[in-house]
């Protein structure tokens, strides 16, 4: 089905001076694991983050952006590409290995990206923060200025080495505060130069994961949340399937610690607007904030993302993601329904710089750009949002969620969206569903047929740059 938006704030007509303006510099935001239902600009009253709220009040805020994977290394690499899993080879979490020793690599080599094809268009590139495609010693893709964890997962804010000028290092502070600190450095130094700017600042908050949820926040929001009750995370019974994360559940040391987590991110969003505002290029920055996958605290009884279950799942909400797109003067505040996801993003960001003869050809780009949104223009948009994590694959239509296993037992699942926005009854195999359910399959099945490369098709015996999460039967 193909839906005509209409949006709720018409667009500003762009002055003629405007066009006379200086390339535009980027800023792209990525935060680790998390879920956009936990700001207060996608309706969250309990967890505070008013510099978010306050660049979604002046940017584009779009409700329904999904990542195509629920893993770190995977969604990055399709953030940078808009490649596919099952295009770019990484279809789960990058073992330590490949980021650091003698067989360490960069897992993105072989494809342009969106750091490589800007620095190749004169911008200054600078990289701080979570990197987990490999290789991480070394800078990637032209970026001068690289400041980056040592491996991808978090343990602790406050102890996991970082990699600097170089060297591998103590961390010296909270790294949220760190990361923030070193893209003011990187503003800082590239402000008033000639050339524009690339920076991508990888937050590896609010990493809402591991044993650190066990523990009560050390960061200045602590205090704040020590005694709410954060009914925002829901109270439910444990979900058959949960696999992983089973002692977050219905805990509160657990939400609080995200809490104070994405309250400490939304800190950084604020310093960084403020960075750009004191040199006086707030007006020529595109500004970009995105979650890499989402994650469920509660919702239907999941923790956590599709990798915590067995079987692997596809809910939605692990889909979901924040996505903020901010460029005063550029793009009108406003709000779309949309649904988009993160294989759009090259298309869409390439587009708005009008750096369209940029856009890889190869490998074929399943995304879409979604540019015109952010110029105030309607959009034909046709709901085709596909997913897959290893042996599992989705697609979801306006109408219809259908969700494939590699196992001939499946389960398979089917949903009817309209009536059933929670994914909680399953229709798959009813009688009443038989012709949508062969509908969605074949759909399916054609879109790995006409984008997946034969040696990274996990369905069909290619291999994987990563280790298999869960091995195949």
């Amino acid at each position: 089905m193909k839906i005509m938006i209409t949006y709720v704030v018409l667009f500003l007509t762009i002055t003629p001076t405007l066009a006379a303006e200086k390339t535009p510099n980027v800023v792209f935001i990525l935060t680790d694991n998390h879920g956009a239902w936990t700001l207060g600009c996608y309706g969250n009253k309990d967890i505070r983050t008013p510099h978010l709220d306050k660049m979604a009040a002046e940017g584009m805020l779009f409700r329904r952006a999904m990542s195509s994977n629920p893993v770190c290394s995977p969604t990055r690499a399709t953030y940078l590409t808009g490649l596919m899993p099952s295009q770019h080879g990484v279809h789960s979490f990058l073992d330590a290995k490949t980021m650091m020793g003698p067989e360490a690599y960069y897992t993105l080599d072989e494809f342009s990206t969106l750091p490589e094809i800007l620095h190749d268009e004169g911008y200054i590139c600078g990289h701080v923060g979570k990197w987990h495609l490999g290789a991480n010693l070394t800078p990637q893709d032209g970026f001068s200025y690289w400041i980056t964890m040592v491996h991808g997962s978090t343990t602790n804010f406050y102890d996991d080495p970082i990699i600097y000028n170089g060297e591998v290092q103590k961390t010296p502070k909270y790294m949220t505060d760190l990361w923030t600190e070193h893209a003011v450095d990187f503003i800082d130094q590239n402000a008033k130069g000639e050339q524009p700017f690339f920076l991508y600042l990888a937050y590896n908050g609010p990493y809402c994961l591991g044993k650190l949820l066990l523990e009560p926040a050390r960061n200045r929001h602590a205090e704040y949340y020590a005694d709410k009750d954060l009914f925002c995370f829901p109270r439910d019974t444990m979900h058959p399937w949960q696999f992983n994360n089973k002692e977050y559940h219905n805990n509160i040391v657990s939400f609080r610690r995200v809490a104070a987590e994405v309250s400490a991110v939304d800190d950084g969003v604020g310093t960084v607007l403020d960075a750009l505002k004191q040199h006086g290029i707030d007006d020529n920055t595109l500004v970009i904030f995105a979650g890499d996958q989402g994650w469920m605290g509660g919702q239907n009884g999941f923790f956590g993302m599709g990798d915590h279950t067995r079987p692997i799942a596809a809910h939605d909400l692990m889909m979901q993601v924040p996505l903020i797109i901010r460029h005063p003067g550029r793009i009108k505040p406003g709000e779309t329904e949309i649904m988009v996801s993160n294989t759009d993003f090259l298309p869409s960001v390439l587009d708005y710089l009008d750096l369209n003869d940029r856009l890889p050809s190869e490998p074929k780009l399943s995304g879409r750009s979604y540019a015109p949104v952010l110029r105030g223009e309607e959009i034909d948009w046709e709901t085709n949002m596909v997913y897959e994590m290893e042996s599992c694959r989705s697609l979801r239509t306006e109408h219809w969620k259908f969700v494939a296993r590699k196992n001939p037992e499946g389960p398979y699942e089917l949903y009817d969206m309209h009536t059933d926005p929670q994914e909680r009854f399953n229709v798959y195999g009813q009688p009443a569903h038989a012709a949508i359910q062969s509908e969605m399959g074949a759909k399916l099945d054609a879109f790995f047929a006409e984008y997946a490369d034969p040696q990274y098709d996990l369905w069909n015996k290619g291999r994987s740059k990563c280790r298999r999460l869960v091995p195949p039967e």
